[in-house]
């Protein structure tokens, strides 16, 4: 009996895990959404107690992390913009996805990274994807409002809307007055 239920307990996990699809790494993402890119520049943000305070004032939403990931695009002679790495809980299992965003704050473009949920991997689809290009912190991003849903997939859809309006807030509350002219990013530790 315990071996019938060791087999079945294996044999979903191995199910489970079968579902996860890697559509991007992050070198592949950030070359798509910046193919104009000399250089990629990666920081490590750690937010501030005031930081997420207003972050989650401004939005609504709790911060599930205190620190994140971004990666500064360079041209020749500017910041191009800045890609943030988040995770959000679709169903039951993470969406990892990418923000990247202008250095003024708009959505350039999002691209789903890894999808592990059996359904609504509709949401790495490109239509469902664009209807956040051009989006800054002050658009209500919002399922069923300015945001579409698509069927079985709402709770994917409802949470990578979510993330993108947290990562918009934060940008606005922690990158863009870091930002000095020159288009570095400042007090945010380097990784080697």
């Amino acid at each position: 009996m315990r071996a019938l239920l060791l087999i079945i307990v294996v044999t979903l996990v191995s199910l489970c895990a079968a579902n996860a699809e890697r559509y991007l790494t992050i070198p592949e993402a950030q070359k798509l959404c910046f193919p104009e890119a000399t250089r990629f520049e990666e920081k490590t943000l750690h937010y501030t107690a005031e930081q997420v305070r207003a972050i989650e004032k401004q939005t609504g939403l709790k911060m599930p992390v205190r620190s994140n990931r971004v990666w500064l695009a360079h041209g020749q002679d500017a910041l191009l913009g800045v890609l943030f790495v988040d995770h959000v809980l679709g169903k039951h299992e993470l969406i990892d996805y990418i923000v990247a965003i202008t250095p003024d704050g708009t959505v350039r473009q999002i691209e789903i990274l890894e999808y592990r949920e059996s359904h609504g991997g509709e949401v790495r689809g490109a239509k469902w994807r664009a209807q956040f290009r051009g989006k800054t912190s002050n658009a209500t991003l919002r399922l069923n409002k300015d945001v579409y849903n698509i069927s079985g997939a709402t709770m994917s859809c409802r949470h990578v809307t979510e993330g993108v309006k947290r990562v918009l807030a934060t940008f606005e509350v922690v990158v863009r007055p870091s930002l000095p002219a020159r288009g570095g990013l400042q007090g945010a530790a380097t990784r080697d």
